[in-house]
């Protein structure tokens, strides 16, 4: 049942885990007197989802103590991740249930989940309220001369064994927080009234909460064992497919998820107002939001759907988002970034080209850059059978047959944030530069492989090929690159690819929906994107972690596999030339102040935040804060140095730039002309190479 686009799911690299009450300052509460119990519906959708689960899901598992206790740690880990909440005492309670929940849930018997959640709201309450106490203290509540640790790394940490131990736990918390907001230069009086107000907002929302709230967090502890992509939707959420399947906001076009107390950006949707403006990243994490920059609320806590609320809003209008940078290297760095909300419009992720001129070994090459977003198709177009509808393939063909007119020795093809789309564009965009032949094969739960094939035998573009990937390109985009490396057809550089290779459909259910995963894709070769993503023939250094962004990132993720390979023909022997590729380009960006730029800031950040038993002194912070901007500083200035560009003087100087930057790149673009950065001119310097030894083979050839 691999069919149509919805149900391949391959607009986005993620469908955000959708568990809305997950945050670590969220609270459910015991504020009421009601303790909440499951209905005989949820009880019959119980049974529905498990009965699925077993027929259709592609991994094959036996309901039994061993995926019992894999639930039930995840149940654990989903309502508190940090160790927050529940005492010892609490888990070693709650361990009756461990080898259980296997034979409960299929017999639909939610109650060993009620239990834990209905324990979790009291814990969570009485957490909110003695934080409330501390902050009615002020300042004074709290010794900052004092030398004392934090550790927050939940894996190197143990339950708290008493209400002691939790209160101390929780004093630390708030002094980090309230040191990180100080770091952030704001005022003492402001800091106890934004946690005050973040606490007493919280505790509010725990009247709100109903058994709904409960069972699907509970059953999606279940689906999500199976693998992240798989989750239950209750009725209400399954109302509003835009915000809660594909998350794609409408007014900014991000992807967004819930982890731990933050709002964290996953992918930006291409052509959308925030990858156009170009200041809002993927690992972004949103701590505020407002409709104007005097007026942003602070949404640390809250649930995702109702951040998702205050970011959506009418075309034309500005919302305001204070993030912490994906590159920030503690909490405390926060800025501001303002978004103009629109629709995206085909035209916005339609392919774009440009030309670039380079010096490869004293000679001189044209390239062609052929940049696409995204893999679309104007559907309605051709639904109604016209001609010359606007599509990825159309597009791309139109630019490179101008590309040609203009006399291109190579091409690069720029698939970097390219978080997939229509499955066919794919298969008959591969289809322009190989001959006839499988582009993917996509086998299902039953063990059935289907072949996707190219039938047509001419081929649009013949020359020399680079395709540049990043960790953002996912799906779509991986099965293209896989396909270009399996045949050989050209060269695939820049980062390890997202690493989606699995396919969803939605089921319906009595009440809700449910999506789940019925197939992988296979490369023609028989291996599997899944996880482990495309492998570039050489890999650039990025600034992104993928610990954090990735399918690898994601929990219960499926593995990586293989399968019998097509029967191909593979174009060329590219494999042959790549040790020499890799050691000229080594020795290019070993001089590069661009990549060194991307290595050492990478490195310094990774070392600061490996560091996870953090102080708790002032002066100790801020000594380190300043630390951290003088590193940041000569990093920089390393870089502009290498440039010929001016050197900053100063840490504030440098903060300066980075907000006069960030207003520029809000601002609406003058052209639509495609930058030529210094990835696509290394790139373009790989290609060159590659060309070169080409050039001398058939010389020496020719001379035999």
């Amino acid at each position: 049942m691999i069919a149509t686009m919805k149900q391949l799911g391959l607009k986005s690299p993620i469908l955000a885990l959708v568990l809305p009450f997950l945050l670590v300052d969220a609270s459910f509460a015991a504020v009421t007197a009601d303790i909440l119990k499951p209905t005989r519906q949820q009880a019959v959708t119980s049974e529905l989802v498990v009965e699925r689960l077993e027929q259709l899901h592609y991994r094959k598992f036996n309901f039994d103590d061993a995926l019992s206790i894999e639930v039930f740690d995840r149940y654990i880990k989903d309502l508190d991740a940090g160790k927050n909440y529940f005492l010892k005492s609490d888990i070693e309670e709650f361990s009756r249930y461990r080898t259980q929940l296997d034979e409960t849930l299929k017999k639909g018997n939610l109650q060993p989940g009620f239990d834990i959640f209905n324990r979790y709201q009291m814990r969570i309450t009485e957490r909110l309220e003695y934080a409330l106490v501390l902050l009615k203290g002020g300042m004074k509540s709290f010794d900052f001369n004092q030398q004392e640790f934090l550790e927050t790394d939940p894996d190197k940490m143990d339950w708290p064994a008493s209400q002691a131990e939790m209160n101390d736990l929780w004093r630390k918390r708030l002094k980090h927080i309230i040191i990180n907001m100080r770091l952030s230069e704001k005022p003492d009086d402001e800091i106890i009234k934004t946690l005050e107000r973040r606490y007493r907002n919280n505790l509010n929302r725990v009247q709100q909460t109903n058994n709904e709230d409960a069972f699907q967090i509970y059953i999606n502890a279940l689906t999500q064992t199976f693998d992240p992509h798989t989750q239950y939707f209750s009725p209400k959420v399954s109302e509003n497919f835009n915000i809660n399947m594909s998350l794609q906001l409408e007014g900014i076009g991000a992807v967004l998820q819930s982890e731990d107390e933050y709002t964290k950006v996953v992918s930006l949707v291409p052509g959308g107002p925030a990858d156009l403006g170009k200041t809002l990243k993927a690992a972004d994490r949103i701590v505020g939001v407002g409709q104007s920059k005097n007026e942003i609320v602070d949404v640390v806590g809250w649930r995702l759907d109702e951040v998702v609320e205050r970011i959506r809003g009418k075309k034309g209008t500005t919302v305001h988002l204070e993030v912490i940078p994906a590159d920030a290297k503690s909490d405390h760095e926060t800025r501001l970034v303002s978004i103009t909300r629109d629709t995206v419009k085909l035209e916005d992720r339609a392919a774009q080209s440009e030309t670039m001129e380079l010096e490869i070994e004293g000679k001189t090459r044209k390239l062609g850059v052929i940049s696409i977003p995204t893999f679309y198709a104007d559907f309605r177009c051709l639904k109604t059978g016209e001609d010359n509808c606007r599509s990825t393939t159309y597009d791309v063909a139109k630019l490179i047959l101008q590309l040609q007119k203009e006399k291109i020795d190579g091409l690069v093809i720029d698939l970097r944030n390219n978080g997939g789309g229509s499955l066919q564009e794919v298969n008959s965009l591969v289809g322009l530069f190989i001959e006839s032949g499988p582009t993917v094969q996509i086998r299902g739960s039953n063990g059935s492989v289907e072949v996707m094939t190219d039938q047509d035998p001419r081929v649009l573009y013949d020359g020399p090929i680079a395709v540049v990937v990043n960790r953002l390109s996912a799906s779509a985009s991986e099965i293209f690159a896989g396909a270009i490396q399996d045949y050989q057809r050209g060269l695939v550089v820049g980062e390890r690819t997202f690493g989606k290779g699995t396919v969803q459909s939605l089921q319906e259910l009595d009440r809700g929906q449910l999506k789940i995963t019925m197939a992988k894709f296979y490369r023609v070769s028989g291996e599997s994107n899944q996880h482990k993503g495309i492998i570039p023939d050489i890999e650039y250094p990025s600034l992104i972690n993928p610990t954090q962004i990735g399918e690898s990132s994601l929990p219960h993720a499926l593995p990586s596999d293989n399968i019998r390979p097509a029967r191909y023909r593979k174009q060329d022997d590219v494999s042959s030339a790549l040790g020499f590729l890799q050691a000229a380009h080594d020795q290019r960006a070993a001089k590069d102040p661009e990549f060194q730029y991307v290595i050492e800031q990478y490195s310094n950040i990774e070392a600061i935040r490996s560091k996870t038993n953090v102080s708790l002194n002032w002066e100790q912070r801020l000594k380190e804060k300043h630390m951290m901007e003088q590193q940041r500083l000569t990093v920089e200035n390393k870089r502009r140095s290498a440039l010929g560009q001016p050197l900053l003087k100063s840490a504030s100087e440098l903060l300066k730039q980075d907000e006069e930057e960030e207003s520029l790149a809000s601002e609406p673009a003058a052209s639509n002309k495609l930058e030529i950065d210094f990835i696509l001119k290394e790139t373009g310097k790989i290609l060159g190479d590659y060309m070169g030894l080409n050039t001398v083979t058939t010389q020496q050839v020719a001379s035999h």
